[in-house]
């Protein structure tokens, strides 16, 4: 019986299709090595209700907010350039996607004068630990995360405590056996089930197949997010069709 070695993500590798860099008015979207976004988010971005934030961006073809009712977001157009508009204290997700590579954002809005309340995660790390013996982890300016994920509990308890504020996307460094990725493949399958996609994994990679809506095409994106741990490489050859428009009779027709 042949024994495969586990799958490694390191921390470089994960580094991101999102480079950021300070200030926050000023971040540029770079499109290097395709990349798929996965638990944790790539940035967490803190707003106020009532102000407005402008990002700047290399490159973007569409962006999507989880939950509207608490930010708004648009590009502008000819500019590349992102406008948040914070309606209301809570939290949500933004999907960035640009040239077959996507990233997610967390948006987190606080009251009037307070930046957004960090989530509880002692817990949640607690438990990491408990299911994936080995982790170590460091916090504050220095945060990162390392572990061996052996097995799916291993698997759940992280996904669990990277939903968190505690960690973004660029402070892991994971390796995976592999029946824990065969596993994880099993989940993103059934997710996407009737969308038109289908995806597989290559190596340590994804390859999103298949032909879809842009609305489809986008849930799908979102689902290879919420079921992933851990950031995998993304080879998006997915086709997006839109809707053929409602016949509106042939040249010659009577008019009704």
């Amino acid at each position: 019986m042949r024994v495969r070695p586990p799958v490694s993500r390191s921390r470089s590798l994960r580094r991101g299709l999102f480079r950021l860099l300070p200030p926050l008015s000023v971040l540029l979207l770079t499109l290097s090595a395709p990349r798929a976004s996965a638990w944790p988010v790539d940035l967490s971005v803190s707003l106020e209700p009532g102000k407005e934030r402008f990002h700047k961006l290399s490159a973007v073809d569409w962006v999507e907010v989880e939950d509207p009712s608490v930010v708004t977001a648009e590009v502008l157009q000819g500019s590349n350039e992102l406008l948040l508009t914070p309606l209301k204290p809570g939290r949500t997700l933004l999907l960035l996607y640009a040239e077959g590579k996507f990233a997610v954002w967390r948006l987190g809005v606080g009251a009037p004068g307070r930046p957004p309340e960090p989530e509880p995660s002692a817990e949640l790390l607690a438990a990491a630990r408990k299911a994936c013996p080995g982790l170590k982890a460091t916090e504050g300016s220095e945060r990162s995360l390392t572990v061996h994920v052996k097995d799916v509990r291993c698997r759940e308890a992280l996904r669990a405590l990277l939903k968190t504020d505690v960690y973004l996307a660029r402070d892991l460094e994971l390796t995976f056996e592999l029946p824990v990725l065969q596993d994880q493949l099993a989940a993103l399958t059934s997710a996407l089930k009737g969308s038109g996609l289908t995806v597989s994994y290559r190596g340590a990679g994804a390859v999103l197949d298949g032909t879809a809506t842009p609305e489809g095409h986008r849930r799908a994106l979102w689902e290879l997010f919420r079921q992933s741990v851990g950031r995998v490489p993304l080879e998006d050859r997915a086709t997006v069709r839109r809707p053929e428009p409602p016949d509106a009779g042939k040249p010659g027709d009577p008019m009704p």
